[in-house]
């Protein structure tokens, strides 16, 4: 038994084909499933059901494959570990950050992290929050950008800032004069929100609880963007992060923004969560700080409704998950 068997059972157990598991591994499909057999040769019993169409682990299968996941990545963490040790500020960096904020805060920040770490190689990797968490479990993430809470007594969390909501609508509806709204007033509007999935959904529905709107449910977006172009549309009106609506983000002339005041105004609270275990703990700590000291006007909605000033967009590149 060697690491590289364990590798390619986790990927199975990833793919539930052999064919997939052996591109994710750059191996052949007859390479992986030949290890495969004398990995189960060698435990004496079945990992695996084999269906013309289909792969399924046996129980000791699932067993196997979960102890395997954590040998490999606490190899992974040994690796990392003795290459933190030699140069902390060097190599590369696997964060996850999800897509309602990855677009809009990586301008603000990735120049300062660059500054800073300038031999540093950041791999973006940008998911749904369960995604990350996932990963981020496994080994193949080292930090992920979430919102809290995260409940999960393996991570570590490090705050890093509270961003609020604003209220968009569009120049047609009758709320697009005001510059705010007290946040008791939701009780007699409906939002348009996003589909099942996002953490931005989920947020909105507890605004939507605390306060009493309710969700405008005909119609349900994949992306913010979409629901930007919604509410300019005039379909509805939606909740918006802050830095959604901030430059480089491009103009939108048919949409007004509204502060939300009063007791309690909805927020999100974004931390940088990693292993407890993590050998990149110190260094972990450091980038996080680059986080932390953004701009106070990247957080607030001054002198009016806001719009946007047309730039190009950020040449910010994020690996697909």
């Amino acid at each position: 038994m060697n690491l590289r068997d364990l590798k390619y059972l986790v990927a199975l157990a990833d793919h539930r084909h052999f064919g997939k598991a052996a591109a994710a591994c750059f191996v052949s499909q007859p390479t992986l499933s030949t290890q495969i057999r004398k990995l189960e040769e060698e435990l004496g019993l079945p990992l695996v059901e084999r269906a013309p169409r289909k792969v399924m682990l046996t129980p000791a299968g699932v067993d196997a494959a979960a102890r395997a996941r954590v040998i490999v990545a606490e190899v992974e963490q040994m690796k990392e570990a003795a290459r933190r040790s030699r140069d902390p500020e060097a190599g590369a960096v696997r964060l996850g950050i999800f897509p309602t904020l990855g677009p809009y805060l990586l301008p603000h920040v990735i120049p300062r992290i660059r500054e800073r770490f300038p031999q540093l190689e950041l791999l973006l990797v940008e998911e749904k929050s369960d995604v990350l968490l996932a990963r981020l479990r496994e080994g193949k993430l080292d930090a992920a950008l979430l919102a809290l809470p995260v409940l999960d007594d393996q991570l570590h969390t490090e705050f890093l800032f509270e961003e609020p909501f604003l209220l968009a609508v569009s120049a047609q509806h009758p709320l697009a004069n005001r510059r705010q709204l007290d946040v008791q007033e939701l009780s007699a509007q409906r939002l348009l929100l996003l589909e099942d999935g996002h953490c931005l959904r989920d947020q909105a529905l507890e605004v939507c609880r605390l306060f009493g709107a309710n969700e405008k449910s005909e119609f349900r977006a994949t992306s913010l963007e979409t629901l930007r172009q919604m509410v300019a549309a005039d379909v509805g009106i939606t909740l918006m992060p802050t830095l959604s609506v901030k430059p480089p983000v491009p103009r939108s002339d048919n949409i007004r923004l509204l502060d939300l005041v009063g007791d309690n105004p909805p927020s999100r609270r974004i931390a940088m969560a990693w292993r407890r275990s993590s050998a990149m703990n110190g260094f972990l700590e450091q980038l996080a700080d680059q986080f932390k000291h953004l701009p106070a006007s990247l957080f607030t909605l001054s002198g009016g409704p806001l719009l946007p000033s047309r730039q190009a967009e950020s040449d910010i590149s994020v690996l697909p998950g």
